[in-house]
């Protein structure tokens, strides 16, 4: 097989590590109110992609504007309005919801399966289950960046996506922009949706 060149080389590692730190920003802004420093980082990001027109500018764009634009305390209350608060979520965050109708069903146990193939296991003191969608964000940050390249690879990627991520997120992310107190959120999710596109198209052309 022949080398590529250096640039192309360059290229594709640094489009994987921009897979995988959205992938994990994604899994940080999901599970909990950002933090000031998470905050302080999203709030001086670039908004313009190297490439005009790139996929994910405009609503990076638009998320980093509403970053800027509100408190931190503001963000916190808008995530405990739509995903916090004792008993029911105003929007669920669990794929089982989504694939089944219910928490804690066989979507879950199908994921907890895989994951035990993929030798992950979700930490203790994290409350949530695995199919949260930060921790799904997670486990395909790691299936992109991990060193293990048994499990980190492309087709390890492609199948826990179409499986666990890309038949629910899509819900997930009308749930959020229908609520009318989503604000920075529905921007967030505006910016998964765009993002799992990239990714399912990424995938497809794989395929062909």
């Amino acid at each position: 097989m022949m080398p590529l060149p250096e640039t192309a080389t360059s290229s594709a590692l640094d489009e994987e590590t921009a897979r995988a730190e959205l992938y994990g920003l994604l899994a940080q802004l999901y599970y909990a109110p950002p933090s000031p420093q998470l905050l302080a980082n999203v709030r001086v990001a670039v908004t313009e992609s190297p490439a005009a027109g790139g996929f994910l500018e405009a609503p990076w764009r638009t998320l980093v504007g509403l970053a800027r634009e509100l408190g931190g305390d503001d963000m916190a209350d808008e995530y405990n309005a739509l995903f916090g608060g004792v008993g029911k979520p105003e929007v669920y965050l669990y794929g089982s919801h989504y694939l089944s109708g219910f928490l804690n069903e066989k979507p879950l146990a199908r994921l907890r399966t895989e994951l035990n193939s993929l030798g992950l296991a979700r930490d203790e003191a994290m409350s949530d289950t695995e199919d949260h969608i930060a921790y799904l964000c997670e486990v395909m940050r790691y299936l992109i960046a991990g060193d293990d390249v048994a499990v980190a690879n492309l087709a390890r990627q492609q199948a826990f996506f179409a499986v666990h991520l890309q038949p629910w997120v899509g819900q997930m992310c009308d749930a959020i922009q229908q609520h009318p107190k989503a604000r920075f959120y529905s921007a967030l999710a505006e910016l998964t949706r765009a993002f799992a596109r990239v990714e399912a198209q990424g995938f497809d052309m794989l395929s062909a």
